[in-house]
């Protein structure tokens, strides 16, 4: 490893503090060097509205280090942004700062920024190294990089099932418990990833979710649901502050609007089986989360009314599906599927 990835690696750690927080910002670090590799400055995007990774890394520099500012190198995973939102550029602070020489990860895609920082730093004379990292820096805000590019959100399809592959018991039956505490948790850390989280109105009848990631810490995500007449005044989604709704539109066309009128990033969809297969069957998914208990299995008496986990695509066509990652929690089985397009 060399010097330039070693510290872009602990921006990358940085980074990641901000996981839950950042709303429709990326998650960003930045570490400054000085000479001597010695380490003067940190930070990290904190709180979506709040100061950039680069800021708080150069307001964390103190008093007695400023004048190294001039001979250092910052490392940011993300390219420092160009134009006023709600902070001013970083880039055009780092000029200010006179800071020398800038180590991206990777490039921004946001239609504001877009190579514009980066074009700043190098008219302003600063030397701009790009791509160390790349692929690390990129997958970090794997969410935000592709709702950019094409327009609409992320979309990550969840469901937990038993090992003969249900995820409803019969009507009238006890609900079942697929998930273990560990697994749960894990589950609200996966919310906080995302900024919306959307139900059928049937799950809204049957399981009454709250939809929030109280288990974990930041940002609840959003709910979504159907604009259904059918939804019961006293449903717990619709105590929440804001609640957004799909209305008889189709389901790009939804996503669409989530992205251009809410800024929408990311869209986890929790069910139910009809709602989830929709997103299968038109292909508008970018990763599939499965839970599996193999210990748990219907009796034959019970599957004939019990509601069927969505089925995986078999034969598709524009797409590749692939098992990205395997995990195992107190023997309930997570497998994490990624749709790649040629």
């Amino acid at each position: 490893m060399n010097q330039d990835q070693f510290y872009m690696r602990r921006a990358l750690q940085l980074a990641r503090y901000g996981l839950g927080h950042t709303g429709s910002n990326p998650m960003v670090g930045a570490v400054i060097v000085a000479p001597g590799d010695r380490i003067i400055g940190e930070g990290w995007h904190r709180r979506y509205g709040g100061p950039h990774a680069e800021v708080n890394a150069i307001n964390s520099v103190s008093a007695e280090n400023q004048h190294l500012l001039a001979q250092s190198t910052i490392y940011v995973t993300l390219e420092p942004c160009s134009h006023y939102g709600k902070t001013p550029p970083c880039s055009l602070l780092i000029i200010e700062k006179g800071i020398p020489r800038i180590v991206v990860g990777t490039g921004d895609p946001f239609p504001q920024v877009a190579g514009r920082g980066i074009r700043m730093l190098r008219e302003a004379g600063r030397e701009v190294v790009e791509g160390v990292l790349e692929k690390e820096c990129y997958d970090l805000n794997l969410r935000f990089m592709t709702a950019h590019k094409r327009g609409y959100p992320y979309v990550q399809l969840k469901w937990a099932q038993t090992a003969d592959g249900f995820i409803g018991a019969p009507a009238g039956a006890p609900r079942l418990h697929i998930s273990n505490p560990v697994s749960t948790v894990w589950m609200h850390r996966e919310r906080v990833s995302s900024q919306a989280i959307m139900i059928g109105t049937d799950t809204v009848i049957t399981d009454n979710p709250s939809l929030t990631s109280r288990l974990w810490p930041g940002d609840s995500p959003l709910p979504v649901t159907f604009d259904s007449p059918r939804l019961p005044e006293d449903a717990a989604i619709l105590k929440r502050q804001h609640v957004l709704r799909m209305r008889g539109e189709n389901i790009l066309d939804f996503l669409k609007r989530l992205y251009t009128d809410y800024h929408i990033l990311s869209l986890m969809v929790e069910g139910g089986a009809r709602t989830l297969q929709e997103f299968i069957d038109t292909a508008l998914f970018d990763e599939i989360r499965v839970e599996i208990n193999p210990s748990l299995q219907l009796p034959d008496n019970a599957a004939g009314g019990a509601v069927r986990a969505p089925q995986l695509p078999a034969d598709h066509a524009g797409y590749t599906l692939t098992l990205h990652s395997t995990t195992t929690t107190k023997g309930n089985e997570i497998l994490t599927y990624r749709k790649t397009t040629p």
